[in-house]
């Protein structure tokens, strides 16, 4: 007789072929690990009840309505809180930032739009608001929402949003004074017996200066901001998600340069100095089709003990860098770091691109018993052209990552073209984000639909219930290794940022080469 999770599977997810195979795994290999892992040959039918958080309720006439994109989570005791952009503007940011509550355990949420920072939102002054990050510190028991308050063509500054409820938030509060800020991130010291508990800290990177990486610190619950710092050797990068150890220790994954490598700074003292970088990896990917806005920007989350988890887009195990599949690398002190191991959502036969990834980790867990769950978008063929299908789901780990269960469809397919555009790519996301509540995992994420007329429909939704893992079958990629001289399949980055306001100048000789011409 089958076991009851591969019965559920043959109802639900996958076809005849696929469903044998993963019998003949199940069965034949009890509760081991197998190193063969199902291709999938058609979106499975998304039959997880998804619960529909937030809609863009904005009319101006600088936005694309109805959207919403680029949910960041944080959870703490019972309470999750996601904030995203609603109302996103071609041009940079949306029309105002939004936010989802749930205070029991995911069962019920409440939505709303942060005040006071767009012209949008009970009198703000700003024309977008962008780059939302959820955090909590404890000490001061005080959710904060860090974003982006952007006036083009002048600099955009990092703001923080405070709540001691999550569902009622003041005014923001400007953290920065200089530079023009892109894609901050926001985390707190939650350990009581580290010294350092109750700092606050915001990483950000300053385009006007070829994305110079700067930390900002609070130690009184977000209400004042120290100084920007750089990092010892003056680091240059976007996308940093700084984490906090138990021992107080700061360590920030970021995507390196323009996307070149993947690298790690820290603080051991409260964020008064940040050290050198340190490289993780180099990044080695690919372009998605369909016009689709993409990068390899890293997915970083820690576990009890301090092991920090970094994921990101990479294509260095697929011929002629086809399509990216999700590569996993772990530090325990944030300088040396594991080799990336791809995550086996499909074989490396396979034609699915995967993209845009957002990591949980269970903070209850650690080490080998760490559990794991990776929400994602992607295509199922990767060459799929101007127009592309694209699904959301989701595989879970148990172990660390060391073996991963089959995935499991969110929603999808929704076609590209029903997707909001920026200048640099249509658009769900730069970044998702999955947390654990009381052990649980809920990923926040845009769904997209057919438009009505010229409005589209792009909201914010999460699971009704917690993501399970459908599949009793393990997958494990321990003995691959990445393509020889696997190399990116597009030029060097044009851009600081990626909203393709920052152009990066061209080489002197190349200046010259054109002028002969």
């Amino acid at each position: 007789m089958l076991p009851p999770a591969i019965r559920r599977m043959r109802q639900h997810f996958f076809p005849a072929l696929v469903l044998s195979l993963l019998i003949a795994l199940t069965l034949g290999c009890g509760s081991g690990s197998a190193h063969t892992e199902p291709a999938q040959t058609a979106f499975p039918a998304a039959t997880v009840p998804l619960t529909k958080l937030s809609s863009d309720p904005y009319t101006n006439s600088t936005s694309q309505h109805a959207t919403e994109v680029e949910p960041d989570t944080f959870a703490f005791g019972s309470t999750i809180v996601t904030a995203f952009q609603v109302g996103r503007i071609h041009g940079g940011g949306a029309s105002d930032i939004g936010f989802a509550t749930s205070t029991d355990a995911g069962t019920t949420w409440n939505s709303g739009f942060l005040p006071g920072i767009t012209t949008f939102q009970d009198g703000g002054t700003f024309t977008a608001a962008s780059d939302a990050s959820v955090a909590y510190d404890a000490a001061h028991g005080m959710w904060l929402i860090a974003s982006l308050g952007l006036n083009p063509p002048g600099p955009a500054k990092v703001l923080v949003t405070r709540s001691p409820d999550a569902i009622n938030w003041g005014n923001p509060i400007t953290v920065t004074t200089t530079g023009d800020a892109d894609k901050n991130w926001i985390v707190c010291d939650n350990t009581s017996t580290s010294q350092f508990y109750g700092h606050c800290y915001i990483e950000w990177d300053d385009v006007n200066s070829g994305d110079l990486v700067k930390m900002n610190t609070s130690a009184d619950g977000g209400l004042t901001w120290g100084s920007a710092l750089s990092t010892a050797d003056g680091a240059h990068g976007i996308g940093g998600q700084p984490l906090v150890q138990p021992t107080g220790k700061v360590i920030v994954p970021i995507t390196g340069g323009v996307f070149g490598s993947m690298l790690a700074f820290s603080s051991n003292d409260g964020g008064a100095n940040w050290s050198s970088t340190v490289t993780v990896s180099s990044i080695t990917d690919h372009t998605e089709a369909g016009g689709l806005r993409s990068g390899p920007l890293p997915s970083a989350e820690i576990d009890a003990n301090g092991t920090v988890y970094v994921v990101w887009a990479d294509c260095r195990f697929r011929t002629n860098c086809s399509l990216n599949d999700l590569v996993l690398s772990t530090s325990a002190d944030g300088v040396t770091w594991t080799k990336p191991a791809r995550i086996p959502i499909d074989p490396t036969t396979s034609t699915v691109d995967h993209f845009i990834p957002g990591v949980a980790v269970d903070p209850a867990t650690s080490g080998s018993s760490a559990h794991l769950t990776l929400t994602y978008y992607y295509y199922l063929v990767s060459n799929c052209g101007t127009v592309c299908q694209m699904g959301v789901a989701f595989v879970s780990s148990q172990d660390g990552g060391q073996t991963w269960v089959a995935p499991v469809e969110l929603a999808g397919p929704m076609s590209t073209s029903w997707l909001p555009n920026t200048f640099s790519g249509l658009m769900v996301a730069d970044y998702i984000s999955t947390s654990y509540v009381n052990g649980n995992a809920f990923a926040i994420f845009a769904v997209a639909k057919a438009p009505s007329g010229s409005t589209l429909d792009e909201a914010m939704y999460t699971t009704t219930s917690p993501l399970a893992a459908a599949v009793a079958a393990h997958f494990s990629s321990r003995n691959e290794r990445p393509v020889p001289n696997a190399k990116s399949d597009h030029g060097s980055a044009k851009f600081y940022d990626l909203d393709h306001e920052h152009p990066i100048p061209p080489k002197k000789k190349s200046l010259r080469r054109s002028a002969r011409r």
